[in-house]
């Protein structure tokens, strides 16, 4: 492994901190289908990582209904996946051992996701982690949410750690190519459905769960 000193670790949150990628397909196929778009579950999973409103627009492109107002739609996924994140929602294997490791061992830790604030609210309380994190920053008010690079970027500056010295934790493609495009190392924890599929090896490492992340930190030294 080529020497790169880590001084940071920052985690998306929607799969990889808490299993709440179920919800969001969940919600969408609920808001969506109510809407007659017959959204089949491979077709809400083909955006993972993308924006709410990103996700959106871009059903809106393919199968446009009447009526289209975005933040409506949008608004009405995120209230129903803060209500199942408030009644179901569970950390994903080895989050809270990871994140206590990081802290005992001096790492600033940063979350960077695509979701809403409500949905960070929401996740931060159920899990009861919000005091582990330096930095949270958030795609929602951004010009562009992943794949752009910005909600990485903004969460290394938040951190004062250069993007080169952090390491990236992310479930989606969409988060990778963002993280990898904000020159930090990368780490791909899919869902297990996901991971034999070749498109990781755009990650630096590809783990099976978070509780092998910090052995490979430590190959980082």
């Amino acid at each position: 492994m080529a020497h790169v000193d880590i001084h940071a670790v920052i985690f998306d949150m929607d799969g990889v901190l808490i299993d709440s990628e179920p919800a969001w397909q969940q919600a969408e196929i609920k808001v969506f289908n109510s809407l007659g778009l017959g959204l089949t579950l491979a077709e809400v999973e083909s955006t993972t990582g993308l924006r709410i409103d990103q996700v959106v627009e871009y059903w809106y492109q393919r199968r446009p209904w009447p009526n289209y107002q975005n933040a409506v739609t949008a608004n009405a996924i995120v209230e129903e996946v803060v209500s199942l994140i408030q009644h179901h929602g569970q950390a994903m294997d080895g989050v809270i051992n990871t994140l206590e490791w990081c802290k005992q061992h001096g790492f600033k830790i940063g979350l960077a996701t695509s979701s809403p604030q409500l949905i960070i609210d929401a996740v931060l309380k159920k899990l009861q982690i919000k005091d582990y994190f330096n930095a949270i920053t958030s795609a929602e008010l951004l010009t562009r949410g992943k794949p752009h690079p910005e909600v990485y970027l903004n969460c290394a500056q938040a951190l004062h750690i250069a993007p080169e010295n952090c390491l990236a934790i992310e479930d989606s493609f969409n988060g990778l190519i963002a993280a990898r495009a904000a020159s930090m190392q990368t780490v791909a924890i899919p869902a297990a459905q996901f991971a034999t599929q070749t498109k990781w090896v755009v990650a630096h490492h590809q783990l099976n769960n978070m509780s092998q992340l910090p052995e490979l930190i430590c190959q980082y030294d």
